[in-house]
C-alpha cells in the first residue's frame, strides 16, 4: 500500500513553518492517542502515521532531503516505531517537559530532570448537609506508595550508589539509525532511568518506594457542594528517582436532607402554612442552616409564593458573600373539618359570593364567554 504524502498527514501545506506543523501534529495525537482508543488498531495506525510525517517535517534535514525525493529513497518507512513507547519517547522534549500527552493523560511521565512523577490517589469524602457552612477538615486512612527510609528514594542498598549505565550513557534513552531517520527509544538495560543498580536496597527490592498506611486531614473550604472534587498537591504516591509526589484527588458526597434542598449557594426550604395563616398573615418559627429563625408571612400569601430569607444560604466557593435561603409557602387545606370549622367556612363562603375577588370574577366572565357561542 502506497504510503501517504507527509504534508497530507497532517494536513498542512508544503510551506507551513515548524510551529504550524508542531500544532497540526499535537491535534491528531491528542485526537487518535491510545488511551482515548482503546483496542482500536487503526486509531493506532493513524497515530503511528501522524508521528512518523511529524518527525521527518520536524527536522530541517530529513524534511529538505523528502521534499527532495519523497518516499522513494526508502529512508522514511517509521524507521525506529516499533511500538506506541518509542513515539513518546522520540517526542518527549519537543512540547516541553514530559510530553505533548502528559498534561491529557495524566500518565507517569518522566521529568526532566529524569525523574517519574508519583501517581495520584482518589479518596472519597462524605459530608453532612450543613458541613459547608463554614471550613472543615476531615481525617481520611489511605495506602500509598512513599520514599524508602532506608535508601532515601535511590533503590540502592545503604552505603552504595546506583551507577551510570554503559549502554545509554546515564541518558535513559538510546539512539536507532535508519539511512537519514534517527529514532530516540527507551534504553532496554536501565528501563529509561539512566542508572544501575547492582545492590538493591534489601528494604524496598530495589524500587526505591515503600507502601505505607496514612492519615491525612483535608482541609474543605466553606461552600463545596455536592459531586465537587478537590485536588490536594503531592498528597498521591512519591515519584520514582527523586520525581515529584502525585496528588490526591478528593471527591465530595453531601448527604440529603430531611427539610433542605440545594440550588448553588442558596438553600431551598417548602414551608407548610395553614389556610388561616396564610389569609391572615403570621409570624412562624422556620428552621436554618444557623439554627431557627421568624419569617413573616404576608396576610392573603398564596401558595407558591415564594419568600426569601437574605445571606441564610451557604458561603459562596468565590469567598464573596453567601447564598439566601428560598422558602416556598404550601397553603395546606385541611382534609378534615370540625363541625365548628365547617360552620364557619360555609359562611365565609356565602360571603365570598357577595365579594367575589377580581381573579374570578375575571374566570367566570371568560367562562361564560367561551359557552355563549
Amino acid at each position: 500500500m502506497a504510503k501517504r504524502d507527509y504534508y497530507e498527514v497532517l494536513g498542512v501545506a508544503k510551506n507551513a513553518g515548524k510551529a504550524e506543523i508542531k500544532k497540526a501534529y499535537h491535534k491528531l495525537a491528542l485526537k487518535y492517542h491510545p488511551d482515548r482508543n482503546p483496542g482500536d488498531a487503526e486509531a493506532e495506525a493513524s497515530f503511528k502515521e501522524a508521528a512518523e510525517a511529524f518527525g521527518v517535517l520536524n527536522d530541517d534535514a530529513k524534511r529538505q532531503q523528502y521534499d527532495q525525493f519523497g518516499h522513494t529513497d526508502g529512508n522514511f518507512g517509521g524507521a525506529g516505531f516499533n511500538n506506541v513507547e518509542d513515539i513518546f519517547s522520540a517526542f518527549s522534549e519537543i512540547f516541553g517537559g514530559s510530553s505533548v500527552f502528559g498534561d491529557f493523560f495524566g500518565g507517569s511521565a518522566r521529568t526532566r530532570s529524569g525523574g517519574r512523577r508519583g501517581a495520584s490517589l482518589r479518596c472519597a469524602i462524605e459530608l453532612e448537609f450543613g458541613d459547608p457552612i463554614e471550613p472543615v477538615e476531615k481525617t481520611i486512612s489511605l495506602r500509598r506508595a512513599e520514599s524508602c527510609e532506608e535508601c532515601s528514594g535511590s533503590g540502592a542498598k545503604a552505603g552504595t550508589k546506583p551507577t551510570q549505565c554503559t549502554q545509554c550513557q546515564g541518558a535513559g534513552v538510546v539512539m536507532t539509525s535508519a539511512g537519514f531517520f534517527s529514532m530516540r527509544s527507551t534504553c532496554p538495560r536501565c528501563h529509561g532511568r539512566g542508572e544501575v543498580i547492582s545492590e538493591p536496597c534489601p528494604a524496598c527490592s530495589g524500587s526505591g518506594r515503600k507502601m505505607n498506611e496514612r492519615e491525612i486531614t483535608i482541609k474543605i473550604p466553606a461552600g463545596i457542594e455536592d459531586g465537587m472534587t478537590m485536588r490536594v498537591a503531592g498528597e498521591g504516591e512519591a515519584g520514582e528517582q527523586g520525581g515529584p509526589s502525585g496528588d490526591l484527588l478528593c471527591d465530595v458526597h453531601i448527604r440529603p436532607h430531611p427539610l433542605f434542598k440545594r440550588a448553588g449557594a442558596d438553600v431551598y426550604l417548602e414551608l407548610p402554612v395553614g389556610f388561616a395563616q396564610a389569609a391572615l398573615g403570621a409570624k412562624l418559627e422556620v428552621p436554618t442552616l444557623r439554627g431557627r429563625k421568624e419569617l413573616k408571612v404576608a396576610g392573603g400569601s398564596q401558595g407558591g409564593h415564594v419568600m426569601r430569607m437574605k445571606g441564610e444560604g451557604f458561603p459562596r466557593l468565590d469567598g464573596y458573600g453567601r447564598g439566601d435561603q428560598l422558602v416556598e409557602i404550601v397553603v395546606e387545606v385541611p382534609s378534615k373539618l370540625t363541625k365548628d370549622q365547617e360552620r364557619l367556612l360555609r359562611e365565609f363562603a356565602e360571603t365570598e359570593e357577595q365579594n367575589i375577588t377580581p381573579e374570578r370574577k375575571s374566570f367566570k366572565d371568560k367562562f361564560k364567554k367561551l359557552f355563549s357561542k
